[in-house]
């Protein structure tokens, strides 16, 4: 998650820990089972480039976990937090390509590919993709004083007030800043941006009708839809998000609009093809995994199984996607 995201996704995903009870998350030894097997032979460490507690961070424990069980050795979970997730990617994709370094990532290496000029990485040149795991949804949503009870009203609105209305985001370049601006391209309105230094700060000043509207992770916002505090409009995903069966997708009044953050599991370049279908398979056993896709939803995130090959294309799509929104709304970082 975009290092700005943070704030958000650790308010939920605390809470969330706290029910799963956070020390059962935590990845530990495992006796190795009495079956012969090349990988892993030793402990294999997986990287979060986020700090402890956020959503990426737990679904690292989860899928971990699950490896250890499956394979014999522990999964160990190194946090290496810090430059929007770019120090953490790189110490991963830079580890030797054996299969004992592994990465647990978002959407922010997709926008990071973009929004930073000097990278010293590449990401789809130096990450071999392994899974996909999880993803979740934003929910846009307005102050309750804003007139408008559906997405085609508040677009109606929008236009008829350009440049009138603000909407908040977690920071430039965060996920939830580029979700925005891809509506703001697709719907032709003219919203003003008003950046936070994190997610909370954004949600709060919605509430106090500081800014109009903004978009959070479905999680983090159906609390406040509920509780009348905002008013849901619709969520980014090409589907419903279950959790609110009546809020409308965007994409059923904007059918290009998909606008997810997921997690998923890379390994450095030229790691073998066999370990990354060896971990491909165990991964997506996980995710068809009853117990395990409950405790996913628990985090308010779809389980998200996949080939390499589609993780492939989703990392390039996804660059391509934010690439265009980027450098059409001219963003830049802090």
């Amino acid at each position: 998650m975009h290092l700005a995201d943070r704030e958000v996704a650790m308010t939920f995903s605390r809470r969330i820990a706290l029910r799963l009870g956070f020390s059962t998350l935590m990845v530990s030894a495992f006796v190795p089972k009495a079956r012969a097997q090349a990988y892993p032979v030793r402990p294999v460490r997986m990287i979060v480039p986020f700090a402890p507690a956020g959503t990426t961070d737990i679904s690292a424990r989860l899928i971990g976990q699950w490896l250890s069980e499956r394979l014999g050795q522990q999964f160990v979970i190194e946090n290496r937090a810090g430059a929007n997730g770019n120090i953490g990617t790189e110490a991963a994709l830079r580890a030797g390509p054996d299969g004992y370094t592994l990465l647990m990532v978002d959407a922010s290496p997709t926008i990071n590919a973009t929004l930073y000029e000097k990278l010293t990485f590449n990401f789809v040149r130096d990450a071999a993709p392994v899974a996909t795991v999880a993803r979740v949804p934003f929910i846009l949503v307005v102050h309750p004083s804003v007139p408008a009870n559906t997405l085609p009203e508040f677009i109606a609105f929008a236009k008829a007030n350009p440049g009138k209305i603000n909407y908040g985001s977690a920071g430039r370049g965060s996920t939830l800043h580029v979700a925005a601006e891809l509506f703001k391209m697709l719907a032709a309105v003219d919203l003003v941006h008003v950046p936070y230094k994190g997610g909370g700060p954004a949600i709060t000043d919605a509430i106090g009708g500081q800014v109009q509207a903004v978009f959070i992770p479905a999680p983090a916002g159906i609390e406040y839809v509920r509780g009348g505090q905002l008013r849901a409009l619709g969520v980014s995903s090409a589907n419903r998000f279950r959790t609110l069966p009546d809020v409308p997708s965007i994409s059923e009044v904007i059918s290009e609009y998909d606008a997810v953050t997921w997690y998923g599991v890379v390994a450095p370049r030229d790691t073998s093809t066999a370990i990354v279908q060896a971990l491909n398979k165990e991964i997506n056993a996980g995710l068809a995994d009853p117990k395990l896709q409950a405790r996913f939803a628990e985090l308010g995130a779809e389980v998200f199984p996949g080939s390499p090959s589609d993780f492939s294309k989703l990392i390039v799509s996804e660059i391509d996607k934010w690439s265009k929104v980027i450098r059409t709304a001219n963003i830049k970082t802090d």
